[in-house]
């Protein structure tokens, strides 16, 4: 696979969903792949496609949330000119670009009930029909599609056809996110970081300090890889000395104190995968503290830590951004020798 389709995991749950991904390959069977953003579906349809007997033939993507509820049925069937206002000439639909090779449809959940429909006869007499025509077109296509929303709950609500999801349902894919992923991040954080490096002109790889890396580690991922790799690449571009490990990451690329004030966000119940800051992503276990005072300085070394790495190194902004006199500062360095 090229570059930016590469694999990298070691994690049980990871490996287990790329070797079902593989043994579905060479089936002719519709393939649903369900994940949550950022954790590899698109991925996921291009190894269905290229390790199946229509590696050869094309694959074609579609996006269903890309396009408004009007255009997606054109987009997939195919319309006939003057079949609708701006028609002016006939146009082949994805199905029938896909001929004898794959059709991935990604966002699924956001068809529209006849969209769905129409999909249905096609997936199960393998025809589909123009927009403005009458006349069916036979099409061997192998449909790989995939979703982040609980289609099952759906169909029981009434907001999805039970009849295609049974469809579609041959095999089913579900992606680990990130976060239950173990292992994976410290593996996904050296790959990334070093490839950085190397489109900058790096002559070393410094690698990450180790709060940095517990950082990453503590990191909720709400979007997965593809944050991650975002959070990484941004991390060593921005770092000017790579004679020393990178100190600082910014898990939010829009916080900033000059950001501007906008309407207040509406309260939001607190769920697993909300974002949380890097200095407090985890509560301590109080119950297994057996050392207090031991317990108080690791979390003041944390806290500096992340400071000196956000402020990069810089000492005065350091002690202002923590309320502390520069002197006060530098005895909390020495204090926990983190000059060396």
């Amino acid at each position: 696979m090229e570059r930016g389709t590469q694999f990298i995991g070691q994690s049980g749950a990871f490996l287990d969903a790329v070797e079902r991904a593989s043994r579905a390959a060479p089936m002719r069977r519709p393939v649903l792949v369900i994940g949550e953003r950022g954790t590899g579906k698109e991925l996921i349809a291009e190894r269905l496609h290229r390790l199946s007997t229509r590696w050869d033939e094309p694959l074609v993507t579609m996006n269903c949330a890309a396009l408004p509820e009007t255009l997606i049925e054109a987009e997939l069937f195919g319309h006939e000119a003057g079949a609708f206002t701006g028609a002016t000439k006939a146009r082949a639909g994805r199905f029938e670009e896909a001929d004898r090779g794959t059709l991935f449809l990604d966002e699924l959940g956001t068809l529209s009930m006849g969209a769905q429909e129409r999909l249905l006869r096609a997936v199960e007499y393998g025809e589909v029909t123009r927009i403005g025509s009458s006349r069916p077109i036979r099409v061997d296509v192998r449909i790989v599609a995939a979703t982040n929303e609980d289609l099952p709950a759906r169909a029981d609500r009434g907001d999805f056809r039970p009849d295609l999801l049974d469809r579609l349902s041959f095999e089913v894919i579900t992606l680990p996110p990130l976060r239950v992923r173990e292992g994976d991040i410290a593996v996904l954080t050296e790959y990334f970081g070093r490839r950085m490096a190397t489109e900058l002109g790096w002559e070393e790889w410094p690698g990450f300090a180790d709060h940095v890396v517990r950082q990453m580690e503590d990191y909720p991922w709400p979007g997965n890889v593809r944050e991650l790799r975002n959070v990484v690449e941004r991390a060593v571009y921005r770092w000017d000395d790579w004679g020393e490990p990178i100190g600082h990451v910014q898990f939010d690329p829009f916080d900033s104190p000059w950001k501007p004030a906008g309407l207040p966000a509406p309260e939001r119940a607190a769920s697993p995968a909300a974002p949380r800051s890097a200095a407090a992503s985890t509560a301590p276990d109080f119950d297994r503290i057996a050392d207090l005072r031991a317990a108080v300085d690791a979390h003041e070394r944390a806290i500096l830590e992340h400071a000196l790495g956000k402020h990069r190194w810089n000492q005065r902004q350091t002690a202002k951004a923590l309320g502390l006199s520069y002197d006060q500062l530098r005895h909390c360095i020495k204090k926990h020798a983190l000059s060396e």
